[in-house]
Parts: C-alpha cells; sequence; structure tokens
C-alpha cells in the first residue's frame, strides 16, 4: 500500500536557560527511529522543546543534505530527525549513509523499541493502523517491521526500551541525556527491575542478578500474600548476613561499572534482579539497590515487572 510522504520541519525557539549554550559551538544530529507505537512522536516534540530543529520523516537521501545544511547554518547548531519503516527497502542503505554524514557532523541514532504487547496496546488505544498497512495482524506487522529495521538498530549508538514508559517518562529521560549543561554521571539513567525467573528474564536487561540464593518469604505464611516493599518482608531478607555480603559486593561492582558505561556513551542501564516469581527477595533487593545507587550520585529508579501477577 502507497503510503503518502510528509515531511514537517518544526523550527523550535531554544528557551533562555542557564548552561543552554553549547560548549565550543559544537554542532549535533540526533537520527530518531524505531518501531511504529514506541514513542517516536513524542521524543521529537521532546527534543523540538529542548531547542532542537526537528524534522518529521525525512527521506534517508536527503539526510546527508540536512547534515550540510546544519553544518553551515548560522541559526541550527542542533537537529533532530525521525526515519522510520516506511522507508522500505531503502532501510538497508542506512548504515552507508550514516556514515557518510558522520563525516561531516557529529551523529547520534536513537533507537526505540517496545514490546510487543505495550504496541498493540497502544495501537487499540489511539485506533490507528499499523504504518504497514491493514492486510494482516498488529502482531505480524510489528514483527515485520522489526526485521525490516534491523540494519537501522544495529548502528544504534542509544537503544531505548519506552515498555514502561508513560509520555512524561519519554521526555524526562530525552531532558536528562540531551540537556545541555548537565554532568556526565546523569547522563545514564537506570533502572533496577524485579522479576520472577519462572516468568522468563527481561529481555531489555543489560546486567542480571539471582538472588534466588536467599530465604525464600514465599514458605513463610504471614509473608505469602505480601511483597518485598512491606516492611516485615524487607526486615526478614535483609537479616540474613548473605544480604548484606550480596548487596555490598552488588553496589561495588556497579559503581565500578557504570563510570565506564557512561564514558562508552550508554545512556540507560537496566540492572534486573530475579528470584522464582519475583514478589519478595528480588523486590527488597531492587529497592535496596536503587536507594544506594541513588546515595552514590547515580539516577536510578526501581520497577517491579512480576509483583502484581
Amino acid at each position: 500500500m502507497a503510503t503518502k510522504r510528509s515531511v514537517h520541519p518544526k523550527r523550535a525557539v531554544p528557551k533562555a536557560r542557564a548552561g543552554a549554550e553549547l560548549e565550543g559551538n559544537a554542532r549535533e544530529l540526533v537520527i530518531l527511529t524505531g518501531l511504529s507505537g514506541a514513542g517516536k512522536a513524542s521524543a521529537l516534540k521532546a527534543f523540538e522543546d529542548l531547542g532542537y530543529y526537528s524534522v518529521d520523516n525525512l527521506p534517508l537521501e536527503l539526510i546527508p543534505r540536512f547534515a550540510d545544511l546544519v553544518q553551515s547554518s548560522a541559526e541550527i547548531t542542533r537537529a533532530a530527525l525521525v526515519i522510520d519503516v516506511r522507508e522500505g527497502i531503502r532501510l538497508d542503505r542506512f548504515p552507508a549513509i550514516l556514515k557518510q554524514v558522520r563525516k561531516v557532523l557529529a551523529t547520534r541514532v536513537v533507537f526505540l523499541d517496545a514490546t510487543e504487547e505495550a504496541i498493540v496496546h497502544r495501537f487499540s488505544e489511539t485506533r490507528r493502523p499499523h504504518p504497514l498497512g491493514r492486510g494482516e495482524t498488529v502482531i505480524a506487522q510489528i514483527r515485520a517491521e522489526r526485521k525490516r529495521l534491523d540494519p537501522v538498530r544495529n548502528v544504534a549508538d542509544i537503544l531505548l526500551d519506552t515498555t514502561r514508559f508513560n509520555v512524561h517518562d519519554l521526555r524526562a529521560h530525552i531532558n536528562a541525556q540531551f540537556e545541555r549543561g548537565g554532568k556526565s554521571d546523569t547522563n545514564l539513567t537506570i533502572s533496577v527491575m524485579s522479576f520472577g525467573f519462572k516468568n522468563g528474564v527481561p529481555p531489555e536487561a543489560d546486567v542480571v542478578f539471582d538472588v534466588r540464593f536467599l530465604p525464600n518469604p514465599h514458605f513463610i505464611p504471614e509473608f505469602r500474600k505480601l511483597t518485598g516493599k512491606h516492611p516485615k518482608v524487607a526486615k526478614y531478607v535483609r537479616q540474613f548476613p548473605q544480604t548484606k555480603e550480596f548487596l555490598d559486593k552488588a553496589t561495588d561492582m556497579l559503581t565500578f561499572l557504570l563510570p565506564h558505561y557512561i564514558k562508552e556513551g550508554k545512556s540507560y542501564l537496566t540492572v534486573a534482579v530475579g528470584c522464582t516469581g519475583g514478589q519478595h527477595r528480588s523486590v527488597m533487593i531492587s529497592e535496596e539497590l536503587r536507594e544506594r545507587l541513588g546515595k552514590a550520585g547515580y539516577r536510578a529508579k526501581s520497577s517491579h515487572r512480576d509483583m502484581q501477577r
């Protein structure tokens, strides 16, 4: 099905704020891409509000010319543009085009992803058709789109899973990563996620801890219907010497790794903590790790994938 292409330049007026000028007048291009329904439109709006010159759905063959424009412009120093699955088989050329563009301008590729379940739910809420058309189920279209976007995903600098993000979470994350004048140690958002191994390891996990070696509160009747957030359960898990030793060693390892991830340019890290069901031990440990990382000066949040199951 032919899709009408629309190119929408959005000239953002930079807001005056302390530290808003990019050091050394450096120029930057951000290429936003990813799955339909993963939040590209909201992300582009966030970049626009940060003062980026924003363009929606720019044809691939025009990206080098656009980079030249940004590099030579007296007014534009930062720009963001979206490419998506409507480029079709031309997406195979993206790695070569990106290499060409990077010779002219500092460029980062941000790939937005989400689970099939989350994307199906979002399409259901908006009642909009998938860009690949109406001929297949949404699940089939998502899988076809994911396969078609592989050449782009493979060269992305930032892979951002928006499954558990609302619009405000996505905006806050982009602001934290791309707002000028921020400190380097805040350019990494850490998500500490508890989960149950019986439901599978989270595919977005970068670091996985297995805490099934700790005594299980599930076998204590008064704790069975509670979670690791309950003070009594947390106190029970925390009382064992191996709990403190594990937390100390895990914190030491993470605080060793995080500066290296930041230096590599990583902007989002998922630390997954698993127990059998994801209700007690992993929840308590995740909350404790989040608190410790926060005290160490990092931006950390916690989530609990299986706690409500």
